[in-house]
C-alpha cells in the first residue's frame, strides 16, 4: 500500500520527486531536467458525475513527433502543486522521462485537490448507471478527456503506479478504455484482508497499519497535502515496548485520535471476512481487460507480498489473447523504483537488480507497447533466484516443472522428506505478556530488513519450536508457495501459529562479516553493523495464521482446549536456492510483535480484549504417521 514509503510522499510525491540516494563515496548522476524539457499543465477533469479531478499533465516541449501517455492515479498527491512548480522527477524512471511521454498524474477523488469521496479500496460495480462511478470509471473518464483536450499524442495510453497506485492502474483497466495499450500494477493491493496490508490469516498487521493510518486519513473537501509532515509521536524508540503497553486495538485507535471516522477503526473493526472486505476483493473482478499487462513485485515486500501473484493469476485466468506478464525481484516494497537492489540488510544480491529492471525490463515494455519500439516478443516470467542471485524466465508462474514435496517435522529438532514413524509432540508455553518480537533490534514502524533478517536471536527462546534439516549435499531451488500443513492443539481457546522458511548458511564460513548499511530515509532503524554471516538464518518467509479462522475466515470458531486440530494455509511465492552446504529450518512461534497484533489466546473479541483475556497457553505440534506436520514447497528437480 503504502506505509514507510507513502509517508515519504507527503513530502515528496513519490516516484516524482524523491531524491536520488547515492553509493557511499560516489557522487550523484547528474539530474534529468523536467523544466527544460516538459512544459507543465493543470485541470480539473470532469468525471461523468461531475466531480472533477485535479490532474497535472507534464507534455515534451520537442513536440517533432506525437506521444502516448503514460499516467499514474494516486492518493498521495501529486504536489508540488503549480504549472511552474516543478517535481524533480515524474514518470516510473528517469529512463522514461528522458524517453518521451506525455507525463500524467493525478489525485483520486476525495484525494488532495481532487472533489469527491474518498473510499478505501473503492469496490468495483461490475454493472453500473451511467452516472455511478468506480476506478474503472474515473480512468476511463480521464483516458477520454486526455484524448480529446491534449495535443500531439498518438492515440496509445499506459498507466502504472506502485502499492495503492498500483490499485489504481490495475482497477482502472477492468473493462478497460480502448486506447489503455499498456498497464504495469506493481506491489498492487488486490485484497487487504486477503495477504496484502491489513491481514494475514486472520491476523492483524498491527505496526504497519497504525503507522499508516497515523498520517493518512479522510479529508473534508480539497485540501492541499500539509507542507511538513509531522508523524506520530511514539515518545520512544522502542516499538515493542510501545505497542506492548498500548492497550488492545480500540485503545490503540484511540491514541491516533481520530474517533471513529479513522480508517485504522475501519481495518479493526472488521476483523472477519464480511461483506465490506469482500465488496473490496478485486480478484474477481480483473474482466474485461484489454491491454497489455506488466506486474510487478518483490519477494521481499513487507507491505503487499501477496499482490502482485494474486493480480498476475486472475488476469490471466478471466482475460485471454493479452500479454500477461509478471516480473519479481529480490526488492522491498516499492525498491525497484527508486533503490539499486544490490542489497537488502546483510544480504547481497550481486547486482543492481533495480537498474536491470528498470533500463532492461520496464523501459522495453512500454516503449514496445506504446510506440512499437524494440523486440516483438516479452518473457512472459521474469523472477530473481535468491541463493544463486540469478535471473531465470518462465512461461509461466509457478514454473511447470516445480512439483510438490513436504518436509515434515522430526523428533530432535529434525526436518526431513519423510514422514516421522514415530508419534510425538513439540510444545512450548506462549505468553501474550512477552511476545516473540520480530526483530532482534527496536523500531517503532516496519523495517524492511526484517524481511531477510537474521532469526538466531528467535531460534534461542524457549517459545519458538525449531526444526532443521541435514547439511544439502546438492542445491535445492523452489519456486512458488510455501503451504504449512500442522496438527496442532491449545490449552486456550484461540492461538496464533507462525512458520517461518528459514536458510541456514555454513557455520564454518569464512567471508567477510557484514558491512553497513548505507542509510536510507525511508528506513529510520538499521541492524547492527558488522554481523558474522556464518551461521546466519536468513528469513525467507514468515506468515502467521490464526487458529479461530481455521474452519472459515467469515465464522471463526473457538478452540477446543487440547485438542488436535488440523490448520493449513498458503504462504506468499518464493523463488530461491538453498545452496550446497546449507540447510532448512522452519520455527514455529505463536506470537510476532509487534508486527502482528498479539492473541489474547482466549475467545474473545480481539479489539476490546481485556488485560484478563491475556492468558498465558501450552501450545503442542504434532510429528506422527497419521498427524504429519510440515511444510510443502514447490521444488525445481535438477535437470
Amino acid at each position: 500500500m503504502r506505509h514507510l514509503l507513502c509517508c515519504l510522499a507527503l513530502v515528496v510525491p513519490a516516484f516524482t520527486s524523491a531524491p536520488v540516494l547515492a553509493q557511499e563515496g560516489k557522487p550523484e548522476a547528474p539530474e534529468y531536467s523536467l523544466r527544460e524539457h516538459y512544459t507543465k499543465y493543470e485541470y480539473r477533469i470532469p468525471m461523468r458525475d461531475g466531480k472533477r479531478l485535479f490532474t497535472a499533465v507534464y507534455v515534451p516541449k520537442d513536440q517533432s513527433r506525437p506521444y502516448p501517455f503514460l499516467m499514474q492515479r494516486t492518493p498521495y498527491s501529486v504536489a508540488p502543486y503549480g504549472v511552474d512548480a516543478y517535481p524533480r522527477r515524474v514518470g516510473p524512471s528517469q529512463e522514461l522521462t528522458a524517453a518521451g511521454y506525455i507525463f500524467v498524474e493525478q489525485d483520486v477523488r476525495g484525494r488532495n485537490l481532487s472533489e469527491g469521496t474518498f473510499i478505501e479500496m473503492t469496490p468495483h460495480k461490475a454493472t453500473k448507471t451511467a452516472a455511478e462511478v468506480d476506478e474503472s470509471s474515473d480512468t476511463f473518464d480521464t483516458v477520454e478527456w486526455l484524448l480529446k483536450n491534449v495535443t500531439n499524442h498518438n492515440g496509445r495510453v499506459g498507466i502504472h503506479g506502485i502499492s495503492y497506485p498500483g490499485f489504481y492502474a490495475i482497477a482502472g483497466i477492468i473493462d478497460s478504455h480502448p486506447a489503455i495499450k499498456a498497464a504495469s500494477p506493481q506491489a498492487p493491493m488486490i485484497n487487504l484482508y486477503g495477504g496484502d496490508d491489513a491481514y494475514h490469516n486472520g491476523a492483524f498487521m498491527l505496526a504497519a497499519n497504525f503507522g499508516f493510518y497515523g498520517f493518512f486519513k479522510q479529508q473534508d473537501g480539497p485540501t492541499p497535502p500539509p507542507k511538513v509532515f509531522v508523524p506520530f509521536d511514539f515518545k520512544t524508540q522502542d516499538g515493542y515496548d510501545f505497542f506492548l503497553r498500548g492497550g488492545n486495538l480500540r485503545d490503540l485507535a484511540g491514541r491516533l485520535g481520530q474517533g471513529k471516522a479513522s480508517l485504522f477503526e475501519d481495518q479493526i473493526r472488521h476483523a472477519v471476512l464480511d461483506d465490506y472486505w469482500r465488496a473490496r476483493d478485486l480478484a474477481p473482478q480483473l474482466k474485461g481487460i484489454k491491454t497489455a499487462v506488466l506486474t510487478v513485485g518483490g519477494w521481499f515486500d513487507a507491505e503487499d507480498p501477496q499482490g502482485a501473484f494474486t493480480a498476475h493469476r486472475e488476469v490471466g485466468r478471466n482475460n485471454h489473447g493479452i500479454f500477461n506478464g509478471l516480473v519479481v525481484g529480490p526488492w522491498v516494497h516499492g525498491g525497484w523504483g527508486r533503490n539499486d537492489g544490490a542489497k537488502l540488510g546483510h544480504i547481497d544480491f550481486g547486482a543492481k537488480t533495480s537498474e536491470h529492471f528498470r533500463k532492461n525490463i520496464q523501459l522495453p515494455f512500454f516503449e514496445k507497447m506504446l510506440k512499437d519500439k524494440g523486440e516483438a516478443k516479452l518473457p512472459v516470467v521474469q523472477a530473481f533466484e535468491t541463493g544463486t542471485n540469478v535471473w531465470r524466465q518462465y512461461a509461466s508462474w509457478p514454473p511447470a516443472a516445480a512439483k510438490p514435496r513436504t518436509l515434515y517435522f522430526q523428533g530432535g529438532q529434525g526436518l526431513g522428506w519423510v514422514k516421522p514413524a514415530v508419534t510425538g509432540f513439540d510444545e512450548y508455553s506462549s505468553d501474550p505478556a512477552k511476545p516473540v518480537p520480530f526483530t532482534e533490534y527496536t523500531a517503532t514502524d516496519v523495517p524492511q530488513e526484517y524481511m531477510v533478517g537474521d532469526q538466531r536471536f528467535a531460534a534461542s527462546r524457549p517459545d519458538v519450536l525449531v526444526y532443521q534439516s541435514e547439511v544439502l549435499e546438492e542445491d535445492l531451488t523452489i519456486a512458488g508457495p510455501i503451504s504449512p500443513k500442522l496438527f496442532v492443539s491449545t490449552s486456550g481457546s484461540d492461538s496464533d501459529f507462525v512458520v517461518k522458511l528459514i536458510d541456514v548458511f555454513p557455520a564454518e564460513l569464512s567471508g567477510e562479516p557484514g558491512g553497513r548499511r548505507r542509510r536510507d530515509p525511508e528506513i529510520r532503524d538499521v541492524p547492527p553493523p558488522g554481523k558474522v554471516m556464518a551461521g546466519y538464518q536468513m528469513l525467507l518467509r514468515g506468515e502467521p495464521f490464526r487458529a479461530r479462522y481455521r474452519n472459515s475466515f467469515s465464522k471463526p470458531q473457538a478452540m477446543v482446549p487440547n485438542q488436535v486440530e488440523p490448520i493449513a494455509f498458503s504462504m506468499p511465492d518464493v523463488h530461491h536456492t538453498f545452496r550446497r552446504g546449507h540447510r532448512i529450518m522452519v520455527q514455529v512461534q505463536s506470537s510476532w510483535f509487534p508486527l502482528v497484533d498479539r492473541n489474547p489466546q482466549s475467545f474473545v473479541t480481539i479489539a476490546d480484549a481485556k488485560p484478563t483475556d491475556f492468558v498465558r497457553a501450552t501450545q503442542r505440534v504434532y510429528r506422527a504417521a497419521a498427524q504429519p506436520s510440515g511444510i510443502e514447497l514447490l521444488v525445481l528437480e535438477a535437470p
